[in-house]
């Protein structure tokens, strides 16, 4: 494999993650964010621009993850976070540490702006910056 010649070379890889509830997680991507959505053989697929679905499958014993797991580049992210909690998504917030962020959830402290959010399954979904 380390010839040039990847086994993956040109494969539409994509990225999927877990929920331990589908129908929730339906409803808050498709509704609730406004995602388009496929659901097919009890699974979701998130159709982003890109041509790159993203899977989400339901896991019984699902852990959400301790990490961003899926980022939304906006270009106004106080208009997003303000938007979204028009819709009822509620946005973490954190103090004392190097991603503190303010009152509204908004990371301002170098980098893009960022807010982080979940979905109903505790996985951590972000707005960022372009």
């Amino acid at each position: 494999m380390g010839n040039g010649s990847g086994l993956f070379e040109g494969v539409r890889a994509f990225s999927g993650f877990s929920v331990d509830d589908i129908e929730a997680a339906r409803t808050f991507y498709a509704e609730t964010l406004g995602v388009r959505v496929i659901q097919e053989n009890g699974m979701l697929f998130l159709n982003v621009a890109g041509g790159r679905d993203i899977l989400i499958y339901p896991k019984p014993n699902h852990v959400p993850a301790g990490y961003t797991v899926l980022n939304f580049p906006v270009t106004d992210v106080e208009r997003a976070v303000d938007e979204l909690i028009a819709r009822g998504v509620e946005f973490e917030h954190y103090e004392g540490t190097p991603i503190e962020t303010d009152a509204k959830g908004i990371h301002r402290g170098g980098g893009p702006l960022i807010a982080w959010f979940t979905d109903p399954a505790g996985n951590v979904l972000s707005v960022i910056q372009e």
